[in-house]
């Protein structure tokens, strides 16, 4: 049992980098500081705790979570400071020798905060607190209050996909969850205090159920019975885990909404090959045909990084910080041929412009 005596009217200041469910974590953090008496330091105010809920999908993602808790120490002299996520799961060593940092705390160890803050009293050094990356077994389920009426609840944590540019895997343990009975149950507590509108957040939520035999479809149906919830938002789902018979539950489901957001990492079959993805561009495709089959009018979010590398020629190589250096330097070499193929028919196609006549089709009479 942990006295909570020392945290009656204490402060603390979160700050999250990252990732929605980075978000929700933290959130979740901050409801258990609440229970022990903390709360959160108004604008200004110096704080007694700080966290920092850290990031590490590129170099820069572990450059801006360094520059946030220098920052932090800076703004709250003598705050207990607290570093957990993946940038602390991966980097523990280096984080824990930044000035003023306290304790860091590894992904086993985030839903336990509380017992690691001890009486609050700065320690001379850093101290990391982490569990190696096989070992991480736990769920800590999260469901978080976004604003008013929308939460996000967190249905699954890690991934087994081990894609040649990702950290992930090494930073939040292989993929795992709760049960379904668990998160309808906290879908309903969502509902009674006020919610309406769910987002289902996670690592690689298609591939829940592996730690409980259940599957996401069979989550989907299950919290769409949920009263009181009146939307669901599926939030980034793998093509190849998109199956049909979940675009077609939607298509026809009372609250969850028509709008999917698919990852696209690249739009060129070599490159997604060598990033060991799990799809190619004709299934990526072929998903996107299905929904729009049975939902003309869905929204369907997509991000291609090989389209942004073309748009934004600073877009290189360093910022796939976690590929081996012979794989970012294969994708690297791709896209600048790609470029270099864009640019040459732009060459072309200005110096033949001036010769092409636009003939107008007249107006129908």
């Amino acid at each position: 049992m942990i006295d909570t005596t020392v945290f009656q009217n204490k402060t603390a200041v979160y700050y999250t980098l990252g990732c929605k469910l980075n978000f929700s974590e933290t959130s979740t953090i901050g409801k258990i500081l609440r229970e022990a008496g903390v709360r959160t330091a108004r604008k200004g105010e110096k704080a007694d705790i700080c966290v920092v809920n850290t990031c590490s999908v590129t170099e820069m993602a572990d450059k801006k979570c360094r520059q946030a808790i220098h920052r932090l120490v800076k703004q709250h002299p003598g705050a207990f400071v607290v570093v957990t996520g993946c940038y602390a799961q991966l980097k523990p060593g280096d984080v824990a020798k930044i000035d003023g940092v306290d304790v860091v705390l590894g992904a086993e160890q985030k839903g336990e905060l509380l017992q690691y803050l001890g009486d609050l009293q700065k320690h001379e050094k850093g101290e990391a607190i982490t569990t190696t990356t096989k070992d991480i077994r736990s769920f800590s389920p999260s469901c978080s209050r976004g604003d008013r009426t929308r939460f996000f609840l967190k249905v699954q944590d890690g991934c087994d996909y081990f894609c040649s540019y990702c950290t992930i895997p090494f930073a939040r343990g292989r993929s795992r969850n709760g049960t379904i009975a668990s998160m309808v149950e906290q879908a309903r507590q969502a509902a009674a205090e006020g919610g309406k509108e769910i987002v289902l957040t996670g690592v690689n939520i298609g591939d829940f159920g592996k730690t409980t035999g259940e599957s996401f479809f069979d989550l989907v149906k299950a919290l769409d019975q949920v009263e009181g919830i009146e939307r669901y938002r599926i939030s980034s789902v793998e093509p190849n885990l998109l199956t049909d018979e979940i675009i077609e539950f939607v298509s026809h489901s009372r609250s969850f909404m028509p709008h999917f957001h698919i990852p696209l990492q690249s739009g060129c079959d070599e490159v997604l090959q060598l990033m060991r993805r799990r799809y190619d561009t004709a299934l990526f495709a072929s998903k996107v045909k299905k929904i729009k089959e049975v939902m003309p009018d869905a929204f369907i979010g997509v991000v291609d990084s090989a389209l942004l590398s073309t748009a934004f020629p600073h877009f290189d190589g360093s910022l796939i910080s976690n590929a081996p250096k012979n794989e970012a330097a294969k994708i690297t070499s791709i896209r600048k041929k790609r470029i270099l193929k864009i640019a040459l028919v732009d060459k072309a196609f200005n110096a033949l412009a001036p010769k092409i006549k636009v003939i107008a089709k007249p107006n129908a009479t």
